[in-house]
């Protein structure tokens, strides 16, 4: 298909109301989009699905706007990708209601490779935040792609552990490239179409809306082998995501968390109907049995055990002075500012937060940050050091 052609499917495809099915059949009845523009008012409207109101907007639809939507993408540094481009994920090509195109921005060789989906709460525990970090850095060791929906929290989690563990990640969008959601992602949103891959069913510069998440969602899904949910509130969002996976015949798994915690009352409730529990790496790691083992992996989990009660680094580690190593380059200014606070000697988190002049959740916010970038380190009695 030439590009002439392209922008006149991708003109039909964005037009209001004209869904995978509508726009099957009628590329179907007129052969090409060309077609499509060309065809009767009346022999539109005589299309298995068609409505006046329908057919009206096929009339209304010109191949400028599918050009603008290619001209936008590429200003934005993506590509668009139709059904019929081989490099359209195949596993899209099979779940209810494919998208009828995606605009992608990084690395498309990571569309073709065996995927996991990692999704949770936006408003996580520390515990989740490390087993989210854990299960992310397992998968990326692997050669797994860890795919998740670059919300804030446990989304942002996932996709910044495989990243600094030298794996790939894609990010699904509920919006348009070029848009940066939530804005404190900005740059995180950088270094994921430099270092991995954005994908998105929206043109280029729309913004979020209600309705843009669950389908949002249905695709991280969808990219996937596997669904795993680390926290998740009863009737949080992340339920869409199950939902969608266990339609799409996709498996879920759960990481299970306190009976006392909402936090874990979607997991947990989740494992009790069926889920498989994430419990250690084998349990992921069996369903790409086509990859190699990592040591690694096993040492991620480790590591997010090694921040439980009874198996903290020991507190002779974490009081004896030391110079600590230079802070990374991106460090954001706050994790900055705390991160310099704990400059060699331990500190209890009380004086941490009376000499950062921070409220208690947002310094905890910070240093957990801090701990899944391996900065800063948590021993007994809440005391953290660089």
């Amino acid at each position: 298909m030439t590009t002439a052609d392209l922008a006149g499917y991708l003109a039909l495809a964005l037009t209001p109301g004209i869904g995978p099915e509508r726009l099957r059949t009628l590329l179907a009845a007129t052969d090409t989009p060309d077609g499509a523009f060309s065809a009767p008012f009346a022999f539109l409207c005589t299309l298995p699905g068609y409505s006046r109101a329908s057919a009206t907007a096929v009339r209304a639809a010109r191949r400028e706007d599918g050009e603008r939507a290619i001209a936008r993408a590429a200003a934005a540094g993506g590509t668009v990708l139709a059904p019929f481009d081989r490099r359209y994920p195949p596993a899209l090509h099979v779940i209810p209601d494919p998208p009828t195109a995606l605009f992608c921005a990084g690395d498309l060789s990571l569309l073709d490779r065996a995927a996991v989906a990692i999704v949770g709460s936006r408003d996580h525990s520390d515990y989740g935040a490390r087993v989210c970090a854990a299960v992310s850095r397992c998968a990326a060791s692997a050669g797994v792609v860890v795919v998740s929906g670059m919300a804030r929290g446990l989304d942002a989690i996932a996709h910044r552990a495989a990243l600094d563990a030298g794996g790939p990640s894609i990010g699904v969008l509920g919006n348009g490239l070029g848009v940066v959601y939530p804005a404190a992602n900005r740059a995180l949103y950088e270094r994921m179409q430099s270092g991995g891959l954005l994908v998105t069913e929206f043109p280029p510069g729309e913004r979020p809306h209600a309705g843009s998440f669950p389908r949002r969602n249905r695709l991280i899904s969808g990219l996937t082998r596997v669904t795993v949910v680390i926290e998740a509130r009863a009737g949080s969002g992340t339920m869409i995501t199950v939902d969608a996976a266990l339609e799409q015949g996709r498996d879920v798994m759960a990481v299970p968390g306190p009976i006392t915690s909402p936090l874990s009352v979607g997991t947990n409730r989740l494992l009790r109907d069926g889920a498989i529990p994430l419990l250690e790496p084998q349990d992921l790691l069996g369903f790409y049995p086509e990859l190699e083992r990592s040591d690694k992996s096993a040492e991620s989990f480790a590591s997010a055990r090694s921040g439980a009660a009874g198996s903290e680094p020991s507190s002779a580690s974490l009081t004896t002075s030391a110079v600590a190593a230079p802070l990374p380059d991106d460090l954001p200014h706050a994790e900055r500012e705390i991160a310099m606070l704990l400059d060699g000697a331990a500190m209890h988190i009380d004086a941490v937060a009376e000499r950062a002049g921070r409220p208690l959740p947002e310094l905890l916010a910070i240093l957990s940050t801090l701990e899944i970038r391996g900065i800063v380190q948590q021993g007994p009695g809440r005391m953290f050091r660089r």
